[in-house]
């Protein structure tokens, strides 16, 4: 029973979108209805307000993270150690991804996905992160890090010698993340994607 409150609560949590909490503190518009139309940092850096997405992005990690961090901190010795935060994991990304307070259209999951990454292992987060801010530079498409981070991240845990549920928490995780960017690879491919930074018409 604890199990299902625990991965209720990760969800629901997860469901909460930074993107629009920060833009009505700063009064700008639903990132929904602008720029790629998605919830998330990236999107929301396209108002011209850095600190929102700054905001954005921290918001969406920190809540990845502490799901995670709790469902580590509460878990008894044992088997229910190793399953029940990678459970939790699944849940707040998911929660980002189809968050039930935005008729289950929520953002593309690469903040959650690095805050829950810091928590299983810091290494591994790191590890993602520096493979995001390594291909951002070099390329200039959010997207197209996000998906080189995805691939690796997994790698990583394996690498690290993670808990076998971990390492597949990763995975499914990255599976997730590069299927909700399905629409970034066709216009990676078709030389259509808008670069960070750059301001797409709505």
């Amino acid at each position: 029973m604890l199990t299902v409150v625990f991965i209720v609560a990760a969800y629901l949590l997860g469901s909460i979108s930074f993107a629009l909490i920060t833009s009505k503190l700063f009064n700008l518009p639903d990132p929904r209805t602008y720029g790629s139309g998605n919830p998330g940092a990236t999107n929301v850096l396209r108002s011209g307000k850095k600190a929102a997405a700054a905001l954005t992005l921290i918001g969406d990690a920190a809540k990845g993270w502490l799901a995670v961090w709790v469902a580590i901190r509460y878990s008894q010795p044992g088997e229910q150690f190793l399953m029940l935060p990678a459970a939790v994991a699944i849940a707040v990304f998911v929660g980002h991804l189809y968050p039930v307070f935005l008729r289950f259209r929520g953002g593309k999951g690469v903040a959650t996905a690095l805050g829950v990454l810091l928590a299983l292992n810091i290494m591994v987060g790191l590890g993602g992160l520096a493979t995001w801010l390594i291909m951002a530079f070099m390329f200039r498409y959010s997207s197209l890090a996000a998906l080189a981070a995805a691939v690796a991240t997994p790698i990583y845990a394996f690498l690290l010698g993670l808990p076998q549920e971990w390492v597949l928490a990763c995975g499914i995780l990255s599976l997730l993340l590069i299927w909700r960017h399905k629409s970034n690879i066709r216009n990676l491919l078709a030389g259509k994607e808008t670069k960070i930074g750059s301001k797409k018409p709505a």
